[in-house]
């Protein structure tokens, strides 16, 4: 996949920057700045050192069957939770990074199609999220989609999907609509897009399904 190149920092009226190294520029660049920005006092900060970490634009959906009530929800190893201490297999919405050129709309239904072999007729944009503000600028643009949950045996398990050119290995489950947001309420889901758009659904849930069993 052709990935964003590093957007240059934008001009600020707030912000200097001192310098800005590129300390990797592998598949997701890694740069080392120096800077000063003007505190709430209104005097400049002393020069800092980040390391900001280049992933750029992504989106994310959360597929939602109205009829039936249900949404389809995928599970896959994730290195990063292994190393936080977690449990590594996480329940995520279907995501991914954007290609070039191509918009975060694009994307998520590109996303759901490798991830789960499903479509969505129907988006809502719910909003545009600074994933790790801390060290990265991923924003990712999370969406609900409307979708026919696809059959599934009676652990929900719906199937497996995943790029074998990426090595995915991806377990799709249908959830009762009413179980998986009561298990995000309940902290279940360490994936944070998982229950953001679990706490959407939840205070949009009822207006969301008359809206699209009539559409």
């Amino acid at each position: 996949m052709a990935r964003h190149p590093p957007v240059p920092l934008p001009p600020h009226p707030g912000v200097i920057i001192d310098s800005n190294v590129p300390v990797w520029s592998g598949q997701f660049p890694l740069e080392l700045i120096k800077f000063r920005h003007r505190r709430f006092d209104g005097t400049m900060s002393a020069e800092r050192t980040w390391e900001l970490w280049r992933r750029g634009p992504a989106a994310a959906m959360v597929p939602y069957d109205p009829w039936a009530d249900k949404v389809v929800l995928i599970e896959q190893f994730r290195l990063p939770a292994l190393a936080a201490g977690l449990e590594p297999v996480l329940v995520e919405l279907p995501a991914g990074l954007c290609d070039v050129n191509e918009t975060a709309k694009t994307t998520i239904r590109r996303e759901i199609q490798e991830e789960m072999r499903l479509s969505a007729d129907l988006l809502e944009h719910i909003g545009k999220f600074l994933l790790t503000p801390g060290g990265a600028d991923e924003c990712c643009d999370v969406f609900v989609g409307r979708v026919h949950a696809p059959p599934a045996d009676p652990d929900g398990i719906a199937g497996h999907a995943g790029e074998a050119a990426e090595a995915e290995d991806i377990r799709i489950r249908v959830w009762n609509a009413d179980i998986a947001i009561a298990s995000a309420f309940a902290g279940r889901f360490t994936n944070i897009v998982t229950s953001l758009g679990l706490f959407w659904l939840a205070a949009r849930r009822a207006a969301l399904r008359q809206q699209w069993m009539t559409a």
